[in-house]
């Protein structure tokens, strides 16, 4: 889990789902909460912005939440389901709502009717592993505000 936290690996991760042309502006580590129409969802992932593009990237294998236990997914991507790039123009509607322990969390539906429910956690893990945390996030907060939001 340790390795998750990792701000190089991260950035190396993400390098190979940025468009050509595009750059890297910040990156955070994030958990989904919610793929399109399931219940419920939790996997770790990364969740990068460029000028154009919103890209997430999955940091280990998901699990999905059921009364009683997690059940583990065979998928190895999230772009089996929703993507890993999204042109930031796709973005029908984004709601930003304060969550628990000064985390953030946003609801993103896209013009084709796809969603994903984000939570970017105050702190990027212990130990020190993502120095730049805390002022990515507030980039990527700031650049999904500029969308079309609720808050």
């Amino acid at each position: 889990m340790a390795g998750i936290f990792d701000e190089a690996e991260m950035w190396q991760v993400l390098a190979g789902c940025i468009p050509e042309g595009e750059s890297l502006l910040a990156a955070v580590h994030g958990i989904t909460l919610q793929l399109n129409q399931k219940k419920a969802s939790k996997f770790d992932v990364y969740v990068g912005i460029t000028a154009r593009y919103l890209l997430i990237a999955e940091c280990e294998e998901r699990k999905y939440l059921s009364t009683f236990y997690l059940i583990p997914d065979q998928r190895k991507t999230v772009e089996e389901e929703v993507g890993v790039c999204f042109l930031l123009t796709d973005i029908q509607r984004c709601v930003i709502q304060n969550a628990i322990m000064g985390a953030v969390n946003c609801s993103i539906t896209l013009q084709d009717g796809s969603f994903i429910k984000l939570m970017l956690p105050k702190r990027g893990g212990l130990g020190g592993g993502m120095p730049h945390h805390a002022a990515y996030r507030e980039k990527i907060i700031s650049c999904l505000s500029a969308l079309p939001c609720e808050h």
